[in-house]
């Protein structure tokens, strides 16, 4: 447990040096938050989460920052498995995990409607680039993972998402 508490204290840290928080953090589950697709597992095995993950999420929850999950997994029925096996699913305001060709633009659509946040007041965080880019375009902050959520991950996205929010008095298009 020590680990994960000195990841939580340093999370708590990186979020004390920003003003403006965001309202919730969505995140992808494979490869952003654990290390497999869901698809390859069976709901038997007992999965494990990226080392600073666990950290991270109660970080947030402390806070009091909602989080979301945002996943394109075709075996939605295994990642909420995993999810309850983890003892995270309560951590999270909604669940959109369903198999879709939009690269998840119908997830934030449902988040949104779910949680009544707008899109500019969220962080997002996602192993493959093509969804970064079309939910960036929705106005969330969205940051690319290499290897999993990490603290240095979480520190660039909140770095971004204050910037974003810095410059949202003026409406800028790419």
């Amino acid at each position: 447990m020590g680990e994960e508490n000195k990841v939580k204290d340093e999370a708590l840290q990186i979020l004390g040096l920003f003003e403006t928080l965001p309202r919730l953090v969505v995140f992808d589950l494979d490869y952003t938050i654990w290390p497999f697709y869901c698809e390859c597992r069976s709901k038997r095995e007992m999965p494990k989460l990226y080392p600073h993950v666990n950290g991270i999420i109660s970080a947030l929850k402390e806070k009091g920052i909602d989080m979301a999950i945002a996943s394109r997994s075709p075996t939605a029925d295994i990642a909420k498995t995993f999810l309850g096996k983890l003892e995270i699913q309560s951590m999270f305001v909604a669940h959109e995990i369903f198999s879709s060709w939009t690269h998840k633009t119908e997830h934030f659509q449902r988040i949104q409607r779910r949680t009544g946040v707008p899109f500019n007041s969220m962080l997002f965080f996602d192993d493959e680039d093509r969804n970064i880019d079309t939910v960036s375009k929705m106005g969330v902050t969205s940051i690319l993972v290499g290897n999993g959520v990490t603290l240095g991950a979480f520190r660039e996205g909140l770095t971004k998402f204050s910037q974003n929010s810095g410059s949202s008095s003026t409406s800028k298009s790419k």
